[in-house]
């Protein structure tokens, strides 16, 4: 596929990683007003956030969708949740920068060690696609957030 081709999510299996943030949320409601998928797994580790969102995106309005409970910092969860996936939108990442600076080795579990896991499962499941959520602190990190979104985009390039 080249840069000028659209990417169908219609009739594929998708996993959203990170899916009951603020992103994944909006990705999710923008994948079933566009398209079609086969299934659509939202993975996050926050099960009130899972089932609150469940009330807006329900599962018997949207049959495709699958609420998965887990941690991209658990190696095998990952690996389980990538089974038949055709597609990961990869959006889990521990993103307030004071928690992460009280936290770091929280923050380089969940965006070093995560995003390894997601590759990890990506290659065993044999996905087709990753698209991996970076942002712009990683392009001259100040802070630790910055430093591991930048090596969390190093090992999903590599």
């Amino acid at each position: 596929m080249n840069k000028r081709e659209k990417l169908s999510l219609n009739n594929k299996n998708i996993l959203i990683t990170g899916g009951t943030g603020s992103f994944g949320t909006k990705c999710v409601e923008t994948i079933l007003k566009n398209y079609k998928p086969k299934r659509l797994v939202i993975l996050s580790r926050d099960e009130l956030k899972q089932y609150e969102m469940s009330q807006i995106f329900s599962e018997t309005k949207y049959p495709c969708l699958r609420y998965f409970i887990g941690d991209v910092r658990d190696k095998e969860r990952v690996k389980r949740a990538c089974a038949e996936v055709d597609i990961i939108i990869h959006a889990a990442a521990m993103k307030q920068i004071t928690a992460a600076e009280y936290n770091p080795t929280e923050c380089i579990a969940t965006n070093i060690l995560g995003a390894q896991n997601i590759i990890d499962g990506a290659i065993v499941n044999n996905v087709e696609k990753v698209i991996a959520i970076s942002t712009d602190k990683a392009a001259n990190p100040i802070n630790l957030y910055g430093a591991t979104k930048l090596c969390s985009d190093k090992l999903f390039v590599a």
